[in-house]
């Protein structure tokens, strides 16, 4: 592949950002990669392992003469850093984001920015329960998704661009309305998460299993929870914060549900569990068909990723 920007600054250095780095560098696509954070341990951390060509101390410094700039902050965050870069932003430049939230990312990036620079949200579903400079690697994208959000009046070869770099880091693309974006987000990430953050909770609470029974004996299901339960808490503050309206639909949904299915085991009903839970299984054919995961145990993850 060939450059596709010359100058890339990736304002928060976790995860996504650090993936981006990696898989920039494995295709060639970025001429020189800036970065920056807000704690001096992770700036300090990504200099020493060589995630960027450069870490810079703030924010305003990253962008200065970057055709691209990237949020890779938490969602509630974003509105401030896109204030405190606004006056730093190269005419011509893409700002984009990464966050698992659209709407209210826009409503909060969107007042700031500068005639001349073109802000597409975008958000790349992929990632792992482990966070921080040394986290991200260059396969994160590799057939998975990530959807852009064109903003109204969105220059067509800015979004080309930024897709032609998702494309290059190997993802697949799509484009998508903000609200339906946080709507499917809803239910494929945001309740699943605060379901597993409660079934951990409510392990955690019950008295009578132990710490160390529910440690010793975690069988899949549990011990799948857990994993998602270990993500980064101020990120997941943040999604359900501002991803109320859609967050709150699906959970009502699912307590519908589960209220359906309660009554199906309190009355002895067999016949509807089987039915329920046979129309649930196509769907994990349908994603493994898709090529979104594989049909070996633990979500088809490689053992002790670091």
């Amino acid at each position: 592949m060939s450059v596709i920007y010359h100058r890339v600054a990736l304002i928060g250095l976790g995860l996504i950002a650090g993936s981006m780095a990696h898989a920039m560098r494995r295709a060639g696509l970025a001429g020189e990669i800036v970065g920056t954070a807000r704690s001096a341990e992770t700036r300090k951390i990504a200099a020493e392992i060589g995630l960027c060509d450069r870490v810079v101390e703030t924010a305003a410094e990253a962008v200065a003469g970057a055709d691209l700039v990237v949020l890779a902050v938490p969602v509630g965050a974003m509105g401030a850093v896109a204030e405190e870069i606004s006056p730093h932003l190269k005419p011509g430049a893409t700002l984009t984001d990464v966050g698992s939230v659209k709407r209210a990312v826009i409503d909060a990036v969107a007042p700031h920015i500068p005639e001349g620079v073109h802000f597409i949200p975008a958000h790349p579903l992929a990632g792992t329960e482990h966070s921080g400079p040394r986290a991200g690697f260059a396969e994160l994208f590799d057939n998975r998704w990530c959807l852009l959000v064109p903003v109204e009046g969105t220059d067509p070869a800015a979004t080309a661009r930024l897709r032609a770099l998702w494309e290059g880091m190997g993802a697949n693309v799509e484009e998508m309305d903000a609200d339906h974006h946080d709507l499917v987000l809803a239910v494929t990430s945001h309740a699943p998460h605060l379901i597993a953050y409660t079934m951990v909770g409510v392990a955690d609470d019950l008295g009578r299993v132990t710490d160390s029974e529910v440690i010793k004996y975690s069988a899949a299901g549990f011990r799948d929870f857990t994993r998602i339960a270990a993500s980064d808490p101020t990120m997941w503050r943040d999604v359900f914060l501002n991803n109320k309206e859609a967050t709150l639909e699906i959970l009502g949904r699912f307590t519908e549900e589960l209220f359906a299915l309660q009554r199906a085991i309190r009355t002895g009903d067999g016949e509807m569990l089987h039915d329920y839970f046979t129309r649930t299984r196509a769907i994990r054919r349908g994603i493994i068909e898709a090529g979104q995961d594989t049909e070996a145990p633990d979500f088809g993850r490689v053992k002790e990723r670091r």
